[in-house]
């Protein structure tokens, strides 16, 4: 039984045309602790709902104008968690049945005993509450999983950076044993992303070369230190294992599935665009166009950084050599954007230049 302060708290709506039944419900419920409102007709209890609501409705069957069944629908969309008990008259048995299928919880038959009433509304409240609990419990499990979804996402994208991160000391270490490569891997991503700009790739396309660039000679951690460190000429033997870095690389990524296409870019940054590279031997579009990127923004920064055997070019020399290259080595499309790239660099240095000089 709902205790007196539990009743304050109920509001019910009591719908029916008989003035003598309708008022005969209200007293008894109020004096059962409940907060009642009448209604005399299926439009005036729509009304009523809009205005405020209530915990439960009391509605005939059969009144003149809009019906107990039509009523039903219409009130559980204005108000979803409302209970009704449907009154009906005996030979309504159908059309309660009818509201049950629409979505009252109970009926009682007329003329209604009143403490059926009283375990009718009981039942029906106890009902609502519930289904009220469920839809709480079903709403706080969705955030609940939707907060640990969102946190799982957190951690793996914390794992994903320090895996990348941890490649990337790597690489630095590897790179700190010989002066001419320092820097390397940095100026080849940085440059690799500028091009595939100029081509015109998406902003996540774009990260993928720049993060392959950063990655693109991890291998070499599996080359011997006498090889990769010899000065002078490989022999075929040496030369041979160098070239496996790429396959080793494209394996040391291969397990980090957040990566993508970022592994065949490693893979593939020593393809040439007329099948003469290695290691599979791909040839003009088969090669993936951030390895084709990369291929040439490795040749770039060769050509632009001091080594032993050569001096430094300028980026407009380097951009001017590699046209050499154009259709063997690199794909012609990614030779015009680099042109492009260092024509445009070159304009932003005069701009500059110009700036300070008017200060």
């Amino acid at each position: 039984m709902t205790n007196a302060a539990g009743a304050a708290s109920v509001s019910i709506l009591v719908v029916d045309d008989e003035d003598a039944i309708r008022n005969a419900l209200a007293r008894f419920l109020v004096k059962r602790g409940y907060q009642v409102r009448t209604a005399k007709t299926g439009e005036e209890a729509l009304a009523q709902l809009k205005d405020g609501g209530a915990s439960l409705m009391l509605l005939d069957v059969r009144m003149p104008g809009m019906s107990g069944m039509d009523v039903v629908p219409e009130a559980l969309h204005l108000t979803p968690d409302l209970a009704i008990v449907m009154l009906s008259g005996v030979t309504d048995a159908t059309s309660a049945a009818i509201c049950m299928q629409r979505g009252a919880m109970d009926y009682l038959t007329k003329p209604i005993e009143l403490t059926d009433l009283a375990g009718a509304i009981e039942r029906a409240l106890r009902r609502r509450d519930t289904l009220l609990q469920e839809r709480h419990i079903s709403s706080w499990l969705k955030e609940e999983l939707e907060h640990r979804a969102r946190e799982l996402e957190r951690e793996r994208r914390k794992l994903e950076q320090l895996s990348v991160a941890t490649l990337e000391a790597l690489i630095n270490a590897l790179e700190a044993k010989d002066r001419y490569l320092s820097g390397h891997s940095a100026r080849v991503a940085a440059f690799a992303a500028t091009v595939a700009q100029q081509i015109g790739m998406s902003d996540d396309e774009i990260e993928q070369v720049r993060m392959a660039g950063r990655l693109h000679d991890l291998g070499k951690i599996g080359v011997r230190e006498s090889v990769l460190n010899k000065e002078g000429p490989l022999t075929p033997e040496e030369y041979e294992h160098v070239k496996e870095h790429v396959v080793i690389g494209s394996q040391i990524l291969a397990p980090l599935s957040h990566l993508g296409p970022i592994v065949a870019f490693v893979r593939g940054h020593h393809e040439h665009f007329d099948g003469s590279g290695y290691p599979d031997r791909l040839q003009g579009e088969d090669i993936p166009l951030g390895a084709r990127i990369i291929c040439a923004a490795e040749i770039y920064d060769a050509l632009t950084t001091a080594r032993p055997y050569q001096p430094m070019m300028t980026p407009e020399q380097a951009a001017e050599r590699m046209q050499r290259l154009a259709g063997s080595v690199v794909d012609p499309q990614v030779l015009d954007a680099i042109a492009a790239a260092v024509t445009k660099r070159q304009t932003l240095v005069f701009l500059d230049e110009d700036a300070s000089a008017g200060h």
